[in-house]
């Protein structure tokens, strides 16, 4: 597992981090959103930070019309307003003398040519020995593409140093097209090449499941089902669909959220304490936690799964429009903006201990949360005194937007009557370790460029992730809702959202 790295102003004292390799970061998509909101911040804080190789060099590649120089003009004035901390001119001036670009089709031959060619003129001019990193920020309907023409132009060979294909999820629409993708990139590249890359894994609190499971004594041996009564992971966003309709009509929240994300965090809290942090120890980990995945029937998912669709309503005082009236959204649209489900894990660590998922657009507010309850102590010592009922014990794992762990529990009221308050214990990294707020890919990046694959995913993993969210997908698709679940802007969901959950006994948290 990756150390966790501080993004504070300068480079943190006394982390011995072993500088990454010498490389060529080549962006496919340079012109683009991701390349300026997110890349470029990222790269640049990893700059800030002192975790860059001291020979490091950007080409950009996109149909867009620019030089060199134009690029660097751009990015320059890109980072100015992405950038996610106050910006430093002597960093950047130095930093962006060491970027390229080339203009081009990606269905163009000689477009891999010309970039060959100033691989190696680079390669001379700033020994960057040969490592290539080629990051896919382009829509996946292209992902063969460029990776196979890279294939033809003889870009995945690691003869000189080694060589590197990022790519964005989503990996794949469905079982099937996931099962293709990945065969379809190992054509031309080994799967030790291959980097599945998920920003949610770059988030602090995230990467701090495992470290502080297994390295703390007092959480471990409660992790099981003899002490926890349920999970709930809640992943809650604010905004509609942003403009992006045509998009989210082909994907819905079970695809563009659950299935990979969720998932994704799922598998580290559940997954059994793994021999070492070594990078296939932990993925190993989370691909048996996955397929331990009790697979639903039919008449379970129509039980366990729940969708609805977000209707217009007012929100911060503003009147938003309903899914259905957002721009390139079909007018009688069955593709589902909110999805809670309830899943089981087949082991002995999790056997009946029930894991409630939901996520949605529209929501109140923007939170992700995973949220470990505790079965209730026994109330039998209270018979006899003013306390009625004994609240369950949670631990909270804040990851996104504030990163925090927090562990509620029971406390005694001053006084001289027994009368217990709800009290919490908070512990927040930004008062912990003043680090400056990254984009998420910091980290993610660093490790790609120092050979950690722990954070990616093999293609095991998202091929065991589509399986859990196959069946419901045949059931969605072949049995479309009569009456679509709507759920107003601004609320927590449609009804059916609360009856999956309360006649087990629980509730959703209030967030």
């Amino acid at each position: 597992m990756a150390e966790m790295k501080l993004l504070s102003e300068a480079a943190p004292s006394g982390i011995q981090e072993r500088p990454p390799d010498p490389c060529v970061f080549v962006i496919f998509g340079a012109s683009g959103d991701l390349t300026k909101r997110l890349l470029m911040p990222a790269i640049y804080n990893l700059a800030c930070d002192g975790f860059l190789p001291h020979n490091f060099v950007i080409i950009g590649t996109a149909k867009t019309e620019m030089d060199h120089e134009s690029f660097r003009e751009q990015m320059s004035k890109d980072i100015r307003q992405f950038t996610t901390r106050d910006f430093n001119s002597q960093v950047w001036d130095e930093f962006v003398k060491n970027l390229y670009y080339i203009t081009g089709s990606f269905d163009d031959p000689s477009m891999y040519q010309q970039l060959k060619q100033l691989l190696n003129e680079v390669d001379a001019k700033h020994n960057t020995e040969g490592n290539y990193l080629f990051y896919l920020a382009v829509p996946p309907i292209v992902f063969g593409l460029i990776s196979s023409q890279l294939g033809i132009a003889g870009l995945t060979s690691e003869d000189k140093g080694w060589s590197r294909l990022i790519i964005e999820k989503p990996f794949g629409h469905d079982l099937e097209s996931a099962v293709t993708l990945n065969r379809g990139l190992q054509e031309h590249w080994l799967e030790h090449q291959i980097w599945r890359i998920d920003h949610y894994l770059g988030k602090e609190t995230v990467q701090n499941i495992l470290a502080f499971r297994f390295a703390n004594g007092i959480f471990e041996p409660l992790w099981n089902r003899h002490y926890v009564d349920h999970i709930q992971l809640t992943v809650a966003e604010k905004v509609g669909v942003e403009g992006r309709g045509n998009f989210y009509e082909r994907s819905g929240v079970l695809r563009d959220m659950i299935q990979n994300h969720m998932l994704q965090m799922l598998a580290y809290v559940a997954m059994d304490s793994p021999s070492s942090f070594h990078a296939d120890d932990i993925r190993n980990g989370k691909v048996a936690v996955l397929k331990a995945m009790h697979p639903m029937t039919p008449e379970e998912v129509i039980r366990n799964a729940v969708r609805g669709q977000y209707s217009g309503g007012t929100m911060d005082g503003n009147i938003v429009l309903g899914y259905r009236e957002e721009p390139d959204v079909a007018k009688d649209s069955r593709t589902e903006t909110f999805a809670a489900i309830k899943l089981y894990i087949d082991n002995w660590r999790w056997a009946g201990v029930p894991l409630y998922l939901r996520s949605g657009k529209r929501l109140p507010i923007r939170r992700t949360e995973i949220a470990i309850q505790f079965k209730r102590a026994p109330e039998v010592l209270f018979r006899d005194t003013p306390v009625e009922r004994l609240e369950a014990n949670q631990l909270l794992l804040h990851i996104q937007p504030d990163q925090g762990i927090e562990l509620v529990f029971e406390a005694k009221v001053p006084g001289p009557t027994m009368q217990l308050q709800t009290v919490r214990m908070h512990f927040e990294y930004q008062e912990a370790f003043h680090a400056a707020r990254g984009t998420g890919y910091e980290t993610l990046l660093y490790d790609c460029m120092s050979g950690d694959p722990t954070l990616f995913s093999r293609s095991d993993l998202v091929e065991t992730a589509w399986r859990v969210a196959q069946p419901i997908l045949d059931v969605w698709s072949s049995l479309p809702p009569r009456d679509f679940p709507n759920y107003p802007a601004g609320t927590w969901g449609p009804k059916e959202a609360s009856e999956l959950i309360e006649p087990d006994g629980r509730g959703w948290r209030r967030l």
